[in-house]
């Protein structure tokens, strides 16, 4: 598959994962708006109708307070009236009274009773009368006493309005309040318009001034208040203002859209997977390319000596060719130069394998990275100045003991100048400069070239196996992309590091630091 199918197939999914899931968060979201504008309306709703429960309760008892003082007053004034011979018969009457909301929901109920009188003086004969005239004066009569009642009772009514307005406004809040009703009625309003979690609320004036907190009053959820003016027609230095608020109101909100959370995990799951699968399917595309790269360099690396080795052979099994002694002698070096480089080339790749089986075992000793680097450096000092250049040595480090493997250590330095020297400026001189230092615990060294240089894009790539800088179609260096993996892996199991710095055109900069040995 093509690169630019998989990249157009990987948009497409990851932009349809991602509006799939914007889409969730999106409904969620409108979900908790409207959970929150219903909690919102029926808080508000329920305290209205708490603080006007209040009210009506108020004018309830200062109506029934009116009344008792009225029949002592008619019960008095009656009993005056018996002992002094004005009164021949007593007719009671007994009124049920009501208060009712808009809603048609009665708060309460009382019953008031009064007393009227029938005069000793209407004769016998008029009440046994049954003519017309009876009866019309019978009802004006009746007319006249329910128009009376009305304006007595309406006169009743009036006086206990003004005693609501003139008295009870002049009353402190908590000689006006029933705090353990008002939070009687408040959770009663709550639970009939759906919410029934825990709450706080605290009482206070207009100017602020708190005059009750519930028992167990916290501000866990203080930032979602809501409040509502109590007496709201009294003066508004007379006005109260209760407070209420919800430490789980967030729970309660999250309740209603927790069913949705599974499908977000779902999806979130599932993006990632597909971000993983994608991943691997482009890593897994760049090994091919390297596979690719890998076989071709090594069919490169290989065929020069077996056809070397092939066309000694041919000579040597040709009979129209003298092979003199030295001829002899010449064919049999090159079969066995061969020989041993393509022993080479093979026991690097099954190297490689048993570092990845992490199946090595290495034969440590002491030695001093001074005197290995100075015998390293005297070794390569032939073929660097072959190109004109030298090898430059600064050897700084004091403590400069370490404990390696003797073979794999030597090789990794060698491999590292080794590749100063192939991948060298045409034409120029190649300069080498090795340097020793101590660096707190660590005992550091650099192999420093100036070189051909590399990319900074492909600095981080060049520790990865079968990895090699791409130079298109040309191979005028052979390898495998072995060699600095190699240096890598030998590197990290003697617990030390590797680090690259490297510059195209100026060239490259190799920083070993490795853990000093100690008397210990």
């Amino acid at each position: 598959m093509k690169k630019s199918t998989i990249w157009f197939i990987a948009i497409v999914m990851g932009f349809s994962f991602l509006g799939l899931l914007y889409l969730q968060i999106s409904y969620i979201e409108q979900m908790a708006k409207m959970k929150k504008e219903q909690f919102d309306e029926s808080v508000n709703r329920s305290l209205y109708q708490a603080s006007r429960n209040l009210e009506m309760n108020e004018t309830q008892r200062y109506l029934e307070k009116d009344v008792n003082e009225t029949e002592r007053r008619a019960f008095k004034q009656d009993s005056v009236m018996a002992r002094s011979g004005m009164l021949n018969d007593v007719i009671q009457h007994t009124h049920q009274y009501s208060v009712a909301g808009k809603d048609g929901t009665i708060y309460s109920s009382f019953e008031l009773k009064t007393i009227t009188t029938k005069p000793s003086t209407i004769p016998k004969a008029m009440i046994l009368r049954s003519d017309k005239s009876s009866i019309d004066a019978a009802s004006k009569s009746l007319q006249e006493i329910v128009r009376n009642r009305y304006v007595y009772e309406k006169a009743l009514l009036d006086e206990v309005v003004y005693n609501i307005l003139y008295q009870a406004s002049e009353k402190p809040l908590k000689e006006r309040i029933n705090f353990k009703m008002l939070d009687l009625d408040i959770k009663k309003e709550l639970q009939n318009n759906g919410i029934n979690i825990p709450y706080h609320f605290t009482v206070s004036t207009a100017d602020g001034r708190e005059v009750y907190r519930c028992p167990d009053y916290s501000e866990d959820g203080l930032q979602y208040s809501y409040s509502q003016e109590l007496f709201r027609y009294d003066p508004s230095s007379k006005m109260g203002v209760v407070k209420i608020h919800f430490p789980d109101m967030n729970s309660y909100i999250m309740s209603s859209i927790r069913f949705m959370i599974p499908a977000i995990v779902f999806t979130v799951v599932l993006l990632i997977t597909f971000i993983f699968t994608i991943v691997v399917i482009f890593r897994q595309k760049r090994y091919t390319e390297i596979k690719n790269d890998f076989i071709n360099n090594m069919t490169h690396e290989l065929k020069t000596p077996i056809s070397s080795i092939s066309l000694a052979a041919q000579m040597l099994n040709d009979d129209s060719v003298s092979k003199s002694q030295q001829m002899q002698k010449h064919l049999g070096g090159i079969i066995n130069d061969e020989s041993k480089r393509l022993r080479f080339l093979v026991e690097k790749v099954l190297q490689m394998s048993m570092f990845d089986r992490k199946s090595v075992s290495f034969k440590k000793k002491e030695l001093d990275l001074n005197e290995l680097l100075e015998q390293i450096a005297s070794t390569f000092s032939l073929r660097v100045e072959h190109t004109g250049g030298k090898i430059y040595t600064e050897i700084e480090a004091v403590d400069s003991a370490i404990y390696v493997d003797e073979v794999h250590f030597q090789n990794a330095i060698t491999n590292l100048m080794d590749n100063a020297v192939k991948y060298r400026k045409p034409d120029e001189p190649l300069d080498l400069y090795l340097r020793t230092w101590n660096e707190k615990d660590r005992l550091c060294f650099s192999i420093r070239d100036t070189g051909l240089g590399i990319k900074k894009e492909n600095v981080r790539k060049i520790f990865d196996k079968f990895y090699r800088v791409h130079t298109g179609n040309v191979h005028d260096v052979k390898g495998f992309g072995l060699g600095l993996a190699y240096v890598k892996r030998i590197i990290d199991l003697h617990e030390g590091e590797i680090k690259c710095e490297s510059e195209l055109g100026k060239g490259t900069t190799f920083t070993i630091s490795l853990p000093v040995l100690n008397e210990n």
